[in-house]
């Protein structure tokens, strides 16, 4: 039989970090778990992905605790067919299917409009793929997609001849390097659901935070 209600303020007692809001729980308050990816998808994904020429290889799941890991891990050493992914980044199969799309319909079209004297894009520096952390490694907050594999930083661009174009503020550059910078900033949009540039904030003025996380509605956010 149930027993007489409690009075009040004396019910079932909660752990303290239950009652945090999310900005204020750590990784390890939140309780989160690895998302599920069926083979289907992923089969079709990376059928897409050879398609492409990208070179990638399967490795088992990552589980790093706290809900960092990726279910159907891949590691893509070239981006596209002769262009070098350095280091390789660690992801999941959408976040490469975006980064070779992005690469192949909007970054080579435009180094070849703004920077033709430089030649072939040959190496795509990246700085940071799958990491267990949370957004901009903060202590409290909503974790990363980073740490989900869905994300990879773009540091810079290196061409067969010519410097390396570093991301860097550009938004007052009037050179063709800038304007392939800002150029392929936007259309990242068009293949990321999330797109950070050097304008953003302090925590991206020297890369492209680049994601494919599913927000309702479709919903983009790119600055």
């Amino acid at each position: 039989m149930q027993g007489p209600p409690l009075p009040p303020g004396q019910g079932p007692q909660t752990p303290e970090e239950d009652n945090k809001p999310p900005a204020e729980q750590t990784l390890e308050e939140q309780h989160l778990t690895i998302e599920p990816e069926s083979d289907a998808k992923h089969a079709e994904c990376t059928a897409a992905l050879k398609a492409l020429g990208v070179a990638f290889r399967d490795v088992p799941r990552i589980d790093d605790g706290n809900g960092c890991g990726i279910d159907k891990p891949i590691i893509v050493s070239e981006a596209l067919p002769g262009i070098t992914l350095k280091p390789e980044a660690t992801v999941r199969c959408p976040a490469a299917l975006a980064l070779a799309r992005w690469m192949k319909e909007s970054v080579i079209p435009a180094a070849s409009a703004a920077l033709p004297e430089q030649g072939r894009l040959t190496t795509v520096n990246q700085a940071t793929s799958y990491m267990c952390r949370l957004r901009n490694s903060a202590g409290t907050g909503k974790i990363s997609e980073h740490a989900r594999g869905n994300a990879i930083d773009i540091a810079s661009f290196h061409f067969e001849k010519g410097e390396d174009v570093a991301v860097r503020s550009r938004r007052e550059d009037a050179t063709l390097t800038g304007a392939f910078q800002r150029t392929v900033s936007a259309a990242g949009c068009l293949y990321f659901t999330t797109v950070l540039d050097p304008e953003s904030d302090a925590a991206h003025e020297t890369h492209f935070h680049l994601d494919v996380i599913e927000r309702k509605g479709g919903y983009r956010y790119c600055h």
